[in-house]
């Protein structure tokens, strides 16, 4: 049962291969993106991608469960530069800045682990503003993806 308000308890931030999450981690990250992405914006699509096996993923836990998530991705998988993606966070827990910190971190963990400050991202075009304060500009290629508008917006530096 999820409680009506979300808990005081701060979240716990976790970073790791595909290889190094657990059962428990990987059916979490899962479970929260299927919830998002499938169920609450009645798009089914296919949530197996193959793309998870060269992730980095990162997400936060709070209440015992995974509330907010994305993927980091080296040069060559996604874009020809790093990106970011599968961003999601719980609905009962939106408004408490995950959102805002997991992708200060997702955008730090790049720039350390990838040597470079540029990123691409395929974002949903009613988070453009969101995306924007993190140094993310329209590269012009909007889309329909999974009936869903989106932009391909690119960092190119700091912000």
């Amino acid at each position: 049962m999820i409680p009506a308000e979300p808990s005081e308890i701060l979240p716990v931030w976790q970073i790791k291969s595909f290889d190094q999450l657990t059962g428990e981690e990987l059916y979490g990250i899962l479970q929260l993106r299927i919830d998002v992405f499938v169920v609450e914006q009645n798009c089914p699509y296919a949530e197996a991608d193959g793309a998870d096996l060269r992730a980095l993923h990162l997400w936060a836990e709070m209440d015992g469960k995974t509330v907010a998530c994305c993927r980091i991705f080296p040069a060559g998988i996604k874009y020809e530069v790093p990106s970011i993606g599968r961003v999601a966070t719980h609905a009962d827990y939106r408004g408490l800045g995950l959102g805002k910190k997991m992708m200060t971190l997702a955008v730090s963990t790049s720039a350390s682990r990838h040597n470079t400050d540029e990123i691409q991202i395929s974002a949903q075009d009613y988070l453009l503003h969101f995306y924007q304060d993190f140094g993310f500009a329209p590269t012009g290629k909007r889309y329909l993806e999974d009936n869903i508008p989106h932009t391909e917006m690119r960092r190119t530096g700091n912000k």
